[in-house]
């Protein structure tokens, strides 16, 4: 599997040099525009293959930036092995930190920065992981004190605190004497993200599938079925989705 994975890393870099230097000409638009076809595909390999070329042309391009940590997040999902998976994640965090670094104003630069760390964050240690949701909280407070209407930030916001609620009184205890307080958070201020995410955009099935994931955290069965399968029912239109939807039946199979 290791030099499965070391082949496909360097056949596929060999790939993105040799589209680079046929592509010297072209402008760096040109190459987002290209990219953006695979992009709307949910083919982050073959996106990259423009966008990593238009990077060179144009560095301090904050959209471009967020474009390309989505990419790697979406080879994360790709990936099996958690190495894999973990220097997937770390290069979607750099690109997000640069994008925002350059656009601290913008959305989607904070939003790109929330999810990044997010999707890293079961791959790393406790200690990371706590310094890392903290990171998580304050990229999607931005986010939403710079547009409120933004379900990707309540979604976010949501498994903040799904997160935090599930944390036991003594595991709590435990890491507060190992890095400090963590912040109080119950299960009903996920269910207003949710809500709030699903009242924004209702056609997104993770909204569903979270909210019904809080329910039956909470032991609301009835509530958590309806909505677990109100997701189930919903087409894949992410990347994401089907992996969503793998936890969702996982969830109402327990119910049953």
């Amino acid at each position: 599997m290791r030099r499965l994975f070391l082949f496909s890393t360097i056949v596929a870099a060999s790939g993105l040099l040799f589209v680079g230097k046929s592509r010297a000409s072209e402008s760096a638009d040109d190459l987002i525009r290209k990219g953006d076809v695979y992009y709307a595909k949910l083919e982050p390999t073959e996106a990259l293959k423009y966008y990593l070329p238009a990077e060179k042309l144009d560095p301090n391009n904050a959209q471009l930036l967020v474009r390309i940590a989505r990419q790697y997040r979406h080879l994360m999902s790709d990936a099996s092995a958690k190495e894999e998976k973990r220097q997937l994640g770390t290069t979607a965090v750099n690109y997000a930190q640069r994008a925002v670094a350059i656009a601290p104003e913008d959305p989607d630069a904070q939003l790109a920065v929330a999810i990044s760390y997010g999707k890293l964050l079961p791959l790393v240690g406790t200690g990371d992981q706590i310094a890392d949701s903290r990171l998580i909280k304050s990229a999607v407070d931005k986010v939403l004190a710079l547009d409120a209407n933004n379900d990707l930030g309540w979604q976010i916001l949501g498994r903040w605190y799904l997160a935090l609620a599930d944390v036991s009184g003594v595991k709590r205890a435990l890491a507060q004497m190992a890095y400090g307080k963590l912040p109080p958070a119950k299960y009903e201020d996920a269910v207003h993200c949710f809500e709030k995410a699903i009242e924004l955009n209702p056609n997104r099935l993770m909204h569903h599938i979270e909210l019904g994931r809080t329910y039956v955290q909470m032991g609301r069965v009835a509530e958590a079925r309806k909505c677990l399968a109100k997701g189930l029912a919903m087409p894949n239109t992410e990347k994401d989705d089907p992996e969503t939807k793998d936890l969702g039946r996982q969830l109402l199979a327990k119910l049953h």
